[in-house]
């Protein structure tokens, strides 16, 4: 039976999920780009560099069952298509050689385009170890390969990168002219879920991807929703009022966002606990990075639940954000791991892009992207080099889950930095960066924050 009626999607997505689906993969119809120029090594992060690792990438598709559907108050299967990137042979399983594949996808406004991958399409897994597993998630709108470049970059230093392609939530789904917030309910209830999910599926399938994904340790990456998601996932519990259920719905019906404020205010991939000690964040989740996460402006999280979280969290923010907002991403660092007692208090890091804005995530715009606003202002960012952005992010984000996950201690002195290289340049020996494994004179823009655990 019906809860209650949910007028207010009637503009919902037309075409099916896995229509939706055809469309961005059979649609490229010009050659594949290189987004991508080559650079020195010298005049990059240290852990930007590739790994040693080839990398092989596939497609998997997976079913969540008996999913709520906001729209429909019904529970339906919640059909789920991800991209896995992995440390692989050069080879198919058949023997052959394997060949570099091809993302191919549509901007918002639906445009096709292909982008030439470093990874080998369906290559044979390595299976000479096990591989910790890194939960990857875009935001809304996206697409599951919009930061294809940090899942090849991950893989190629030895973790499965399973990226995904968020029902009602991608750029092939949603019409961003007529419709753009239809999907967007379904986002805010759904992220978490889709995420604590992906870890799940494959510890109840063992066997996947030749058995060599570690399930025992994972982290999980969440762009702007996605990063709104991965908050949650590791303990940061929702808050919303029926003020703001009726401010990004669009219901008016006081009963329709009591009743969805309750749906609303999950935790950890859909739990609902009474008190704080009934929560139960899922253990293998080692570290969190949220890049430009959204939420923390409009006050949707719990300040109690930011508090007691206890898994490592690294924010990356644009100090001129105008989706996400900075003095709200500096409101959930501030609030996250803070506990009366400083014994439980996490490891926490932000890093700020300054004079950037929200698209600090994305790869570089493809060419067909280049041809409107509203397609090209979903990668370009006015003051920053999207390529200089995504080395950064690949280097942060390595030594985040080296330290955390992989548990490398070496690698933590990449996390435990002044709070600009200028500050800390004066000590520098001459011509070498104040910070760590940055090259001198490419290390501007940027700031820092950290708190170690207490030990």
């Amino acid at each position: 039976m019906r809860l209650f009626t949910l007028s207010f999607l009637a503009l919902s997505i037309t075409n099916s999920l896995f229509s939706a689906f055809a469309t961005a993969n059979t649609a490229a119809a010009t050659a594949a780009e290189q987004l991508y120029q080559p650079r020195p090594v010298e005049m990059q992060p240290q852990l930007a560099v590739t790994g040693t690792q080839q990398v092989g990438v596939t497609s998997l598709r997976i079913t969540n069952p008996a999913q709520l559907n906001l729209l429909t108050q019904q529970k339906q299967d919640r059909e789920m298509l991800l991209e896995l990137w992995y440390p692989a042979e050069k080879t198919l399983p058949t023997g052959a050689a394997a060949q570099p594949a091809t993302y191919d996808n549509v901007t918002k406004s639906h445009q096709p385009f292909s982008i030439q991958a470093k990874a080998l399409r369906d290559a044979k897994a390595k299976t000479d170890q096990k591989y910790p597993l890194v939960v990857l998630s875009h935001g809304y709108v996206g697409y599951r390969t919009l930061m294809f470049y940090l899942a090849e970059h991950l893989a190629s230093h030895g973790y499965v990168v399973a990226a995904i392609d968020h029902p009602q939530s991608t750029n092939a789904e949603v019409d961003a002219i007529k419709a753009p917030y239809a999907g967007f309910p379904a986002t805010l209830y759904h992220r978490s879920r889709d995420q604590q999910f992906v870890l799940s599926y494959f510890r109840e399938h063992p066997k996947a991807l030749e058995g060599v994904i570690n399930t025992d340790v994972a982290a999980v990456i969440g762009y702007s929703m996605g990063g709104y998601g991965a908050i949650n996932t590791v303990g940061g519990c929702f808050n919303f009022t029926e003020q703001s259920v009726q401010a990004f719905t669009g219901s008016k019906d006081q009963a329709t966002n009591a009743a969805l404020k309750q749906l609303l205010n999950s935790c950890a991939g859909g739990q609902y606990p009474k008190t704080a000690t009934e929560l139960k964040v899922d253990s293998a989740w080692k570290a969190a990075i949220a890049i430009a996460p959204w939420g923390g402006q409009h006050k949707l999280f719990s300040a109690d639940a930011l508090a007691a979280i206890k898994v490592p969290m690294l924010y990356f923010a644009g100090d001129q954000d105008d989706v996400s907002g900075y003095e709200g991403m500096q409101w959930l660092y501030s609030q996250t791991g803070r506990q009366a007692s400083s014994s439980n208090s996490n490891s926490k890091y932000m890093l700020t892009y300054h004079n950037a804005r929200h698209n600090i995530a994305p790869h570089p715009a493809p060419a067909v992207a280049r041809q409107n606003k509203l397609d090209f202002g979903h990668y370009h960012e006015p003051s920053w080099s999207a390529q200089s952005i995504n080395d950064i992010n690949k280097h942060f984000a390595l030594a985040m889950l080296d330290c955390h996950v992989k548990a490398i201690s070496k690698q933590c002195e990449y996390l435990k930095l002044a709070a600009t290289p200028t500050d800390a340049a004066a000590k520098a020996t001459e011509n070498s960066s104040g910070w760590l494994g940055f090259p001198a004179r490419y290390d501007t823009g940027l700031s820092w924050q950290y708190q170690l655990q207490a030990k």
